[in-house]
Parts: structure tokens; C-alpha cells; sequence
């Protein structure tokens, strides 16, 4: 005999959940697919500019659905300044580790000569090295972000230069860096940053011999 079955076509619709859908198990971040995501865009936003690239060909360069970005990025201007704060934070704690790094090895304070080579080595490695397309990017795509946008991403550039300062006035005050630090700063900046315009890995000078380069470049030696 079948056991009575209860009738539920007057039960109420089930409530739907407020908010986006679900997440899917492929969509949802595990912690590597936001950086999937920041890597892609900002590779392509280096090879074909910003105003050329779709969230379809970021999605499909991250391997991703095409409608997946919008899960972690309102919309292409704030992945934009994602990859930019991405940046800025990757370079900043970059440098306070070769700085750290050059110290031990060294076993002493370094001389402030010795702190610009290590920020210039490190700078350079950020245009230049292993996935460098997010600082590049911030350079030719800054016009692109809102106001709150670059001052957000102003703060990580402060706090990056800061660190210039002491050692830039440093080498002012030994004779070793003439004219205005803060110009200088602004200068050297400038020629760094145009190494990504030119610099062809395995066919032009190491970044060793680009740092010392500058060096040679900005500052005489000591009195």
C-alpha cells in the first residue's frame, strides 16, 4: 500500500535570497582567483591599453567565465584601480624587503650611496622583473581612474617615495647629489620610469648595469 503523499500546492513559493546570486564552486574566490583576475588585467591592460580591453577578455585570459570579474570588481574602472593598489602595495613591500635584505647582507648601516642603489635596483626590478605589468599600467593608464580612485592610490605612491627622501637628502648633504632633492626625486622617478618605454630583456644591459648606470648618472662622488 503507498503511504499517503502530503499535498504542497498550496505551501508558499520559497524566499528568495536577497543580494547576487550563489557563487558558484568555480566563481567563488579560494584566494587565487581575485589575483588570476589582477594578473590578467593587468597584463592586458599593458599589451593593449585600458579603453581596448574587455572584462570578456580578462575573464578569458583568467580563465574564467566571462561574467565571473563582476563577482570581485564592480566594474572595469575599479579592477583597473585594483591592479594599480595591487601594484603600489607590491612595490612598497618589495622595497622595505631589499632594503632590509641589502642590511643584513651588509651587516651594517648602509652608507645612504648604498640605500639609493638598493631603491633604484628595486624600482627597476619593479618596471622590469617578473610580472612588472601593474606599475606600468599605473603610469600610462592614470587618467583613467576617478578622483577617489588616484587618491587612493596617491597614498601607497607617498608612502612609497618616502622612503627616497632621507637618503636622497642624505646625499645632498655628503655633496654627492646636487640640486633640490625633492626635484631630483621627481627626476630620477622620470628616468626610471621611462626604462619600461625601451628596456628589451636579454637584448640590452642587465638591471645591475642599468642601476649602476644611474647611479653614475645622478650623483658625483663624495667631497
Amino acid at each position: 500500500m503507498i503511504p499517503d503523499t502530503p499535498d504542497h500546492s498550496t505551501d508558499p513559493a520559497p524566499r528568495r535570497a536577497r543580494g547576487r546570486p550563489r557563487k558558484t564552486a568555480d566563481e567563488r574566490d579560494d584566494g587565487n582567483r581575485r589575483q588570476d583576475l589582477l594578473r590578467a588585467a593587468a597584463r592586458l591592460f599593458r599589451q593593449q591599453g585600458f579603453a581596448a580591453t574587455s572584462t570578456r577578455d580578462i575573464a578569458a585570459a583568467a580563465g574564467m567565465r566571462s561574467g565571473s570579474p563582476f563577482y570581485h570588481f564592480e566594474n572595469k574602472e575599479a579592477l583597473l584601480a585594483a591592479v594599480m593598489l595591487e601594484g603600489m602595495q607590491r612595490a612598497t613591500g618589495r622595497q622595505a624587503g631589499a632594503m632590509h635584505a641589502a642590511a643584513a647582507a651588509a651587516g651594517q648601516t648602509l652608507s645612504a650611496r648604498d640605500c639609493l642603489r638598493v631603491l633604484v635596483r628595486n624600482h627597476l626590478e619593479v618596471l622590469l622583473g617578473a610580472e612588472s605589468d601593474f606599475i606600468p599600467v599605473m603610469l600610462y593608464e592614470w587618467r583613467s581612474l576617478s578622483e577617489v580612485q588616484r587618491q587612493a592610490v596617491n597614498e601607497l605612491r607617498r608612502e612609497y617615495e618616502a622612503v627616497w627622501v632621507p637618503v636622497l637628502q642624505a646625499l645632498h648633504d655628503s655633496g654627492e647629489l646636487q640640486g633640490d632633492p625633492s626635484l631630483a626625486r621627481l627626476m630620477i622617478f622620470g628616468a626610471l620610469n621611462w626604462a619600461v618605454q625601451w628596456f628589451e630583456p636579454g637584448r640590452r644591459s642587465s638591471l645591475d648595469d642599468l642601476t649602476e648606470a644611474a647611479l653614475q648618472l645622478f650623483l658625483k662622488e663624495a667631497a
